[in-house]
């Protein structure tokens, strides 16, 4: 099944990319240039300087598609602890480099374009899966992937030496924001908005829905979740969903719509999970009253500012910048090996945000997903997810 999934995901990624959720997080670092790597003719060197080096330190490069490191969100987060690590090592060196089309095979060639002059490559989403083949030719440099495993030549998933692959469990972070949502709805009702179901925003969407459940089961809750029939979603199987999806990631128009119509239902808290579509999602939640969202994959407090208020009630986390800059200390010590890895709530690479200041939670709220998450983390309650055999409705620990 894992094969097929990653067959049918670079098929699905020449029509559109996975990105995260539309946030405008500031780089740390704004002395970074990025170049273009243009799928036909290759790298486009950029005119301006790149970041300086006093030593020989690690040369490295992010690909990212096509919305490069400062999306505010997915990119920029792996981007961000790249940043980290050249805080701690100033000989180190960063090249963006964006390839602008998404295409999987514009992608994997704009890889192959600059792997001999980099020590590590990140890249940045699905689209990269088919690197293997570069991996293997070149078995001096190390790689860095972020939500695939590597395929071989023959679309195979594999795995190699020198190439570190990570994926999350997004349904965990999901769970939190299901839980949080049940908690502090005043209506009762809830949804959460995605941007294309790939496995990904379908382990949101489901984690989502056992948070719910979880909480009118065991914290008293009675939210409904609420579900738009003509935005149902079909993951990569051809599988329904159900779900709300926008169909894009670069669609705030379709996001203000879909977010306007669950309003109109009734929902007053959305977790979202829809790339730059989301910021549609949140421009209605922002003209409404009372309604507020949930952000994905990195802390969107910012992004919800509405004049003297805030959107935003938390948001669940994927966290990516940790475990990129984790992966480049291990190239740099020389312990560094490849692995295909699945990370969660255990190694605090899933979550969500409760830092103050950054979060419109009540106390209580946060003990009970406090809690809920411990028992995530021991194992004990396992969410929903696309492929894991399980539905919301019927999940370990329910």
């Amino acid at each position: 099944m894992k094969k097929l999934i990653v067959a049918l995901l670079c098929a699905a990624m020449t029509a559109s990319l996975l990105v995260g959720c539309g946030a405008k997080e500031e780089s740390k670092d704004e002395s970074k240039t990025e170049e273009s790597a243009e799928p036909e003719t290759g790298e486009e060197e950029s005119t301006e300087p790149e970041a300086e080096a006093s030593g020989e330190g690690l040369k490295i490069a992010i690909v990212s598609s096509p919305s490069g490191v400062d999306d505010g969100n997915f990119n920029q987060n792996n981007y961000n602890g790249i940043l980290a690590f050249i805080e701690e090592n100033p000989d180190a060196t960063v090249t963006p480099v964006k390839e602008p089309t998404g295409d999987v095979a514009a992608a994997v060639q704009a890889v192959a374009d600059i792997v001999a002059d980099y020590d590590v490559i990140v890249c940045c989403g699905f689209q990269f899966a088919g690197i293997g083949t570069i991996a293997e030719e070149n078995p001096d440099v190390d790689f860095i992937l972020v939500d695939t495993y590597p395929t071989d030549a023959e679309g195979e998933e594999t795995d190699y030496d020198n190439v570190y692959a990570m994926l999350f469990k997004e349904q965990e972070a999901g769970f939190c924001a299901g839980v949080a949502a049940a908690l502090e709805t005043k209506t009762g009702k809830v949804a959460v908005v995605n941007g294309i179901a790939y496995p990904s925003n379908v382990n949101y969407q489901y984690g989502f829905m056992s948070g719910v459940n979880y909480a009118n089961k065991h914290y008293g809750a009675s939210a409904e979740i609420v579900e738009l029939p003509s935005y149902a979603g079909t993951d990569v199987t051809g599988a329904d969903v159900g779900g709300n999806y926008i169909g894009n990631f670069n669609d705030e128009a379709t996001g203000k719509v879909v977010g306007k119509a669950l309003i109109d239902e009734g929902v007053d808290v959305i977790l979202v999970a829809a790339g730059g579509s989301g910021n549609g999602v949140f421009t209605a939640a922002k003209e409404a009253e009372g309604v507020f969202c949930i952000g994905g994959d990195v802390d969107q407090f910012d992004d919800g500012v509405n004049g003297d208020k805030n959107i935003i009630l938390t948001s669940c986390l994927k966290v990516m910048d940790m475990n990129v800059e984790l992966q480049l200390n291990k190239v740099k010590d020389g312990t560094f090996a490849g692995e295909n890895a699945l990370l969660g709530a255990d190694t605090d690479s899933t979550g969500y945000v409760s830092a103050e200041g950054r979060h419109q939670l009540s106390d209580d709220t946060i003990s009970k997903i406090d809690e809920a998450l411990a028992k995530v983390k021991s194992g004990e309650v396992v969410p929903a997810a696309n492929f894991n055999g399980m539905t919301p409705d019927s999940f370990t620990g329910l």
